[in-house]
């Protein structure tokens, strides 16, 4: 199941993608006389939702797909979650990553934040202030975490994920690299590209082999794959909830591969008018364009 949200004729709603559709859950739900949430956070916080939404779409006839669904193209994409209680990210997780940098291995988990003021959208701007010289893009498969987690060991961690999407770590090396922290240089409005829609761990169930791919101006710049994360998905679960308390809708970066413009001789900064599009394998695609401001 792919879950998005979406604005169509000015009103906002949420459904789910059905090839080229998208199936409007609350009116669907309502033809049904059943109760579902009105909006996607509550969608993902609902132990029965999910259940709920995948008997319908079963239900559903095709003269009732016609009525409930709407052409993808007539609609505008948006980011599936507009404010997460954290964004947290972890850098120097691919093993291709750590090499081209000539880091060292981590041993633990890499951690920063994102504030929840960097989101936006597939093919909204990414805003490049006009003092900012070194501005980077990061592939990288994110969770949307599911329900409340604390102290939760590996084996359990994947029944706390509702799913994943793609999350553009974007990032003002020049800032990110003036002091100690990461955080400056991470944080600027729009940096953090989130999309197309979220795709529910059931369907998605092996994320330990999906491959990771960036384009810049249709110059393929990343071809990775996530089994060359050293910390998979469920060790970062792990790792954090014995740190802090995950919320539902809390959303995990889980790090990037090689091929970032700053590892490259000579190095390839983005600038204004730059296409950056992201695929993730059983996702889609994250396209968006950098604006200088």
């Amino acid at each position: 199941m792919q879950i998005a949200r979406y604005l169509y004729k000015c009103k906002e709603y949420y459904g789910i993608i059905q090839s080229e559709k998208i199936v409007c859950l609350p009116d669907l739900a309502k033809n049904y006389e059943t109760n579902i949430p009105s909006t996607i956070e509550d969608f993902i916080k609902s132990e029965t939702a999910e259940e709920i939404a995948s008997r319908l779409l079963e239900e559903m006839t095709s003269s009732e797909l016609d009525v409930f669904s709407i052409p993808i193209r007539k609609t505008k994409l948006l980011t599936p979650i507009t404010s997460p209680p954290k964004i947290l990210c972890l850098g120097l997780n691919y093993a291709s990553h750590v090499n081209e940098t000539k880091e060292k291995r981590p041993e633990q988990p890499v951690v920063f934040m994102k504030p929840n003021t960097t989101i936006i959208g597939p093919n909204d701007k990414i805003i490049k202030r006009f003092f900012v010289k070194q501005l980077d893009y990061e592939a990288e498969l994110a969770v949307v975490v599911g329900r409340q987690a604390k102290d939760i060991t590996i084996s359990e961690a994947n029944s706390y994920v509702f799913g994943y999407t793609i999350l553009n770590d974007v990032s003002a090396r020049d800032f990110q690299f003036k002091g100690s922290q990461w955080t400056p240089g991470k944080s600027f409005d729009t940096f953090a590209p989130i999309g197309p829609c979220i795709t529910t761990s059931k369907q998605l169930s092996n994320v330990n082999n999906l491959g990771v791919k960036t384009w810049v101006n249709g110059e393929l710049r990343q071809e990775g794959n996530t089994r060359d994360m050293i910390f998979g998905v469920s060790e970062i679960i792990y790792h954090l909830s014995r740190i802090m308390t995950l919320k539902p809708c809390d959303i995990i970066a889980t790090g990037t591969p090689s091929g970032v413009g700053m590892a490259m001789q000579p190095q390839k900064w983005l600038n204004s008018g730059d296409n950056v599009k992201i695929e993730i394998e059983g996702i889609g695609i994250l396209n968006n364009t950098i604006e200088e401001r």
